[in-house]
């Protein structure tokens, strides 16, 4: 019989300090404990990190916001070190530790082969670190999962679906519109 190893975030933190993911031909994150593989990305979903990388610097106040792409999250409660595709973080330098739930002003996913993950367990972690607004860009469902208003029970208690034709503004960033059909790609 074999049991699965879960590691603290500080054992994680040691592992990478020391080399332990070094060669590998993967990305990995450390979600509640567990090693995860991330896949691979493709054409569409690296399109999309690069579209919505331009826009929030565009559309932030670099003296409020700082945007992070690709880097992790030191979600040390839960035992996690995600690594989310893109996220807003209040401005500053983070040299000694990742941003934490609490730095977190936005998350975004894109999802073209995690979208079940992205929108459960992701969004489940994302809430209960406290981060205040989190978005899964569906890519093959064309369409934005908005997630907003972490409730009571650390779950998001606002959640609504943007689809090409409709504009979303991220609530870090009043005068931030993204217009969702630009991004999709999408000829309305």
């Amino acid at each position: 019989m074999s049991n699965a190893l879960y590691l603290t975030a500080a054992e994680y933190d040691r592992m990478v300090a020391c080399g332990a993911f070094e060669g590998l031909n993967r990305k990995v994150e450390l979600i509640r404990g567990q090693i995860l593989t991330m896949n691979p990305a493709g054409p569409i979903h690296d399109d999309y990190i690069g579209y919505l990388t331009d826009w929030s610097v565009r559309s932030s106040d670099p003296t409020k916001v700082r945007i992070q792409v690709q880097t992790g999250m030191n979600l040390d409660e839960l035992d996690s070190r995600p690594e989310p595709d893109l996220f807003w973080v209040k401005q500053g330098r983070y040299l000694s530790r990742h941003p934490t739930g609490t730095d977190t002003l936005l998350v975004i996913e894109v999802a073209d082969s995690s979208l079940k993950n992205d929108r459960t367990a992701k969004s489940d972690l994302y809430a209960e670190a406290g981060v205040l607004e989190y978005w899964v860009v569906d890519v093959d469902g064309k369409c934005i999962y908005v997630m907003r208003e972490v409730a009571a029970d650390k779950h998001y208690g606002w959640q609504r679906t943007v689809h090409a034709g409709d504009t979303l503004t991220p609530l870090a960033e009043p005068n931030a519109v993204l217009d969702v059909a630009d991004l999709l790609g999408v000829q309305l």
